[in-house]
């Protein structure tokens, strides 16, 4: 263990207590390089640790710690730390159902690393599975987890979802809102905001001069206009106001073809116009190993572009590859915010 003021603290969560979660965080803190990528503290409830530790079949040993203050002052490499919430009670959790009480808990969890994150104990959070319906349940008063964030953590600016795979972002202009409502909200400022932020975000990432492609609306970009007009009164004029504003982004390119490009590695991000243009290509590409990150929002947030997986929870087979990718994302970028909180922004 090494003494490292650059080594970022990353809370842990478990995730819905219904789900596959509190499985995938025991197979990822069983893994020996995990407390070698930052100062780990897991939150949540004890008994729904130890569950998932049962399910996964592994047992992985937890300094207790009262606080999130505690975590900052272990050795660089310490074993993971465990600070312990009493969210939800076993009775109240029915295995593979979405349900009030888990999403309650979720929320109580997330509020707490967010509390943490406020007062600069806490540069990143990695949060496994959660499920949208059971949180709304459970007190959810948004359309999703991103909102809630962008409103505890006090956000004025714009904030969308990034979803990454193999070195590849998207970003959407439009997310969990109806199909039939997404070429309402297209704007030029809103395409702007999406392609400004995903390129920043892969800067903080490491990528130095990124490589982002904007996607088009229509079928074959609106066929010049015949098939709609959005790629001709909207999208074009909002890549030229990026390129004057100094940023190297292209397009618009048709949206079923773009990703051909992507994945044969010529570009790093594609900015898509809302939310299955994105999702479906990238989980077609690798449902397994994707990540989504919370864009937009004063600290680094992950998690696993999957979900609970109700039709396997508490059968041992939840595949973490997802959920370790979304911890070293989380690790790298909150190690990019601690270096540039503590160091002049020439020295970080």
């Amino acid at each position: 263990m090494t003494s490292d003021d650059k080594s970022p603290v990353v809370a842990l969560t478990l995730g819905d207590p219904a789900g596959i979660g509190p499985e995938l965080i025991a197979r990822l803190l069983a893994r020996p390089d995990v407390t070698t990528q930052a100062r780990v503290v897991l939150v949540g409830d004890p008994w729904l640790w130890a569950e998932g530790q049962r399910i996964a079949g592994v047992e992985v040993a937890c300094d207790m710690v009262a606080d999130f203050a505690a975590v900052r002052r272990r050795p660089a490499g310490s074993r993971a730390a465990f600070l312990a919430m009493d969210t939800v009670r076993p009775e109240a959790v029915r295995r593979g159902q979405a349900g009030a009480a888990g999403g309650a808990s979720v929320l109580a969890v997330l509020n707490r690393c967010m509390d943490a994150t406020l007062a600069g104990e806490v540069d990143a959070i990695c949060f496994a599975p959660l499920n949208k319906h059971a949180m709304k349940l459970g007190g959810l008063g948004h359309e999703d987890e991103l909102h809630h964030f962008a409103e505890h953590l006090g956000v004025q600016g714009y904030f969308c979802e990034f979803n990454t795979l193999d070195g590849l972002w998207t970003s959407r202009v439009s997310s969990h809102i109806p199909l039939k409502d997404a070429a309402s909200v297209l704007s030029i400022e809103r395409i702007q905001a999406a392609a400004t932020l995903i390129y920043r975000s892969l800067q903080a990432n490491g990528v130095e001069r990124p490589r982002v492609a904007v996607a088009g609306f229509n079928p074959h970009n609106g066929d010049g206009g015949t098939c709609g007009r959005e790629e001709i009164d909207v999208i074009a004029p909002a890549v030229a106001a990026l390129n004057a504003a100094g940023l190297p982004v292209v397009g618009p390119y048709p949206a079923d073809t773009i990703f051909l490009k992507a994945r044969d590695g010529g570009l790093d991000a594609i900015v898509t116009m809302y939310h299955d243009q994105g999702q479906i290509a990238l989980k077609l590409l690798g449902f397994s190993k994707g990540v989504t990150v919370q864009g937009g929002l004063p600290i680094p947030i992950t998690t696993p572009a999957h979900g609970t997986a109700y039709d396997i929870a508490g059968q041992g087979r939840a595949d973490v590859n997802a959920t370790a990718n979304a911890f070293a994302i989380a690790c790298r970028m909150g190690r990019a915010l601690r270096a540039r909180h503590l160091w002049p922004a020439s020295m970080a």
